[in-house]
């Protein structure tokens, strides 16, 4: 049990380049509702001109990190959430804040760069929680 207090359904996601784990708020704790993987990669690419030395690899944790933005994006204008916890390496996140759109920034409660999917869900909490009562 944490000490972590959110709005109830507040959408959480942990992602990388490579996933996305999505959790809701529900009671005093997070439940997993979703995995998100990379989607079609080969029919899209990532946002924007790719800079020439841009490896395969990072090429593909680009174009995960536009669809993540623009699965947000349907998922705030459909009201699927009205609170929104983004949880991302530093390099993910980096790469998916620019794209977000106004819509879902204002969702935003907070914007954690730390790389949490692998963390048990009481350690996601605590993270949380930690990070809410600093900022």
């Amino acid at each position: 049990m944490t000490d972590l207090t959110l709005p109830q359904n507040t959408l959480v996601i942990l992602a990388t380049g490579e996933e996305a784990k999505l959790f809701r708020f529900n009671g005093n704790r997070l439940k997993k509702t979703e995995d998100w993987f990379p989607q079609d990669l080969a029919s899209e690419g990532p946002s924007g001109k790719s800079p020439p030395e841009r490896s395969p690899q990072e090429s593909m944790e680009a174009t995960f990190s536009k669809q993540i933005a623009e699965r947000l994006y349907s998922m705030a204008h459909a009201g699927k959430f009205n609170d929104l916890v983004l949880t991302a390496d530093p390099e993910t996140l980096g790469e998916i804040r620019p794209l977000l759109h106004k819509e879902v920034q204002d969702k935003i409660l907070a914007e954690i760069d730390k790389t949490l999917i692998n963390s048990p869900t009481d350690d996601v909490e605590k993270s949380i929680a930690a990070h809410m009562a600093a900022h």
